[in-house]
């Protein structure tokens, strides 16, 4: 049998439907399960048992009367912290910032409202959403569920523990460099970056999405149905789509695929991780695609451009904080910062010109290949308590180097599960399609997945 918390948003929905479970019942149980696992991962923020329990129990009258509020109701989503939620306040995972509860729900956590899914709780992150760590000043240490001695990754830490952990089916992250995608791979999930503007948000940035975090491609497709409903409030939002979001599996037969082992910079990735994404490679050449090695994307200069250019950006938000704020700052954060005061504009502004190189390559490699695989990680375990994979704040971004290239070149990208390190930590396979083949990739991975097979052992709390 399936535990409660183990069961996906569709079928959650129709023992809904069919009255053999209760939103009461089940959130009953998974209020209990998230009680024996937090203490052990922290992965939450703005964690209410008490209105969730009675959003949960006037769920349970409209299920019974035939008249739920809408597709998703009664149905759990955690939200991101960077994420905003009225009522609650956008703490930017860092001690330095004055908590002031949000008036509005930004476009995501309002897709999700707009659906009748219970928003059942805020996820935490490392100080302003600037690490590949669960590591915050205000939140402590989140922890990977499938060994709490490991880094989830970040910056939706809370976000993939808490789907690793079974806290409900439905996630939703935010990704600027890989933030979605990183975790992602490390807690062994479906981790969705869409083309830029696909999803609604705010504030919007250059690079910066919303995107699904889920255990399955199915449920990952089913809160693209709601998230990228469009929202004026962002001014690089994409058009509607006129076709509907599908979760079927398609022929690879003739797909040109590119083989990307060598990130160009940073980190060399992992022999056995290479070794996992070839084969899920071959997977695809034995189903009639052709499959070659690909050059990197990225280099030296531009990874190096983009660390000065954020430098620079996040010196200007700690330069506006009290010294006593200034203090409270996770101090790997104000490490890496601090040269942003020496940059002179035209050395920031070169480093943002870099974010255009990268765009040029992005675009330029599609005029070849259909689909991109990658590592998502170039390291696949590294300690709960680092800051980052290198511990070196002059070296922050030396991990990312599979991921960022797509956020500025604004195509979809996902991460998905592609086998298990002999430690038993998950490895993740990064897909990448070109821009507004958002729909078709979610379809590829359902692919993949369909030939990998469900995950069916998920980490359980140490005390049971």
């Amino acid at each position: 049998m399936t535990d409660l918390h183990d069961l996906s948003a569709s079928q959650l929905l129709a023992l809904y439907a069919s009255r053999q479970l209760s939103p009461l019942d089940y959130y009953d149980h998974l209020i209990s399960h998230v009680q024996r696992w937090e203490p052990q991962i922290n992965a939450l923020f703005a964690f209410d048992p008490h209105s969730v329990h009675a959003q949960a129990r006037a769920a349970t009258e409209r299920w019974h009367k035939g008249e739920p509020n809408g597709p998703l109701d009664g149905v759990p989503v955690t939200i991101k912290e960077l994420i905003a939620s009225q009522g609650t306040s956008v703490a930017l995972g860092t001690a330095a910032t004055r908590l002031k509860p949000s008036l509005v729900d930004a476009p995501p956590a309002a897709r999700m409202r707009e659906a009748g899914a219970i928003l059942f709780a805020k996820t935490t992150v490392p100080d302003f959403g600037m690490l590949s760590s669960g590591l915050s000043s205000l939140h402590g240490v989140t922890r990977n569920p499938w060994n709490t001695a490991n880094n989830t990754g970040g910056s939706s830490s809370g976000a993939a523990a808490a789907a690793a952990a079974g806290y409900g089916p439905l996630h939703i992250g935010t990704d600027i460099g890989g933030s979605v995608r990183l975790p992602a791979a490390w807690c062994g999930l479906v981790g969705f970056k869409p083309t830029l503007g696909r999803i609604p948000i705010d504030p919007y940035y250059t690079g910066r999405c919303a995107g699904p975090m889920t255990r399955t491609v199915d449920d990952c497709v089913l809160m693209m149905e709601y998230l990228a409903r469009p929202d004026r409030r962002d001014a690089t939002g994409l058009p509607p789509l006129s076709t509907p979001w599908r979760n079927d599996p398609l022929s690879v037969k003739g797909l040109k695929i590119g083989l990307m082992l060598e990130p160009g910079a940073g980190l060399q990735p992992e022999g056995f991780v290479c070794e996992a994404v070839e084969q899920a490679a071959r997977l695809f050449e034995a189903h009639g695609a052709s499959v070659r090695m690909i050059a990197p994307i990225m280099d030296r200069a531009q990874l190096d451009g983009l660390d000065r250019f954020w430098q620079a950006r996040q010196w200007a938000e700690l330069s506006a904080l009290s010294p006593q704020q200034f203090e409270q700052v996770l101090p790997y954060i104000r490490e890496w910062a601090a040269p942003g005061e020496q940059l002179t504009a035209v050395q920031a502004v070169q480093g943002f010109n870099q974010t255009f190189e990268m765009r040029r390559r992005t675009t330029q490699v599609f005029e070849d290949v259909d689909l991109i695989l990658s590592p998502t990680n170039q390291v696949n375990a590294f300690p709960a308590e680092w800051p980052s994979p290198t511990r070196n704040p002059r070296q922050p971004f030396e991990h990312i180097v599979f991921t960022v290239p797509w956020n500025m070149g604004e195509q979809p990208a996902l991460s998905i599960n592609c086998g298990f390190a002999a430690d038993g930590m998950p490895i993740g396979l990064q897909m990448v399609a070109p821009r507004f083949n958002d729909q078709w990739l979610l379809q590829v991975a359902k692919t993949y997945e369909s030939w990998r097979g469900a995950i069916h052992r998920w980490p359980t709390p140490a005390s049971l």
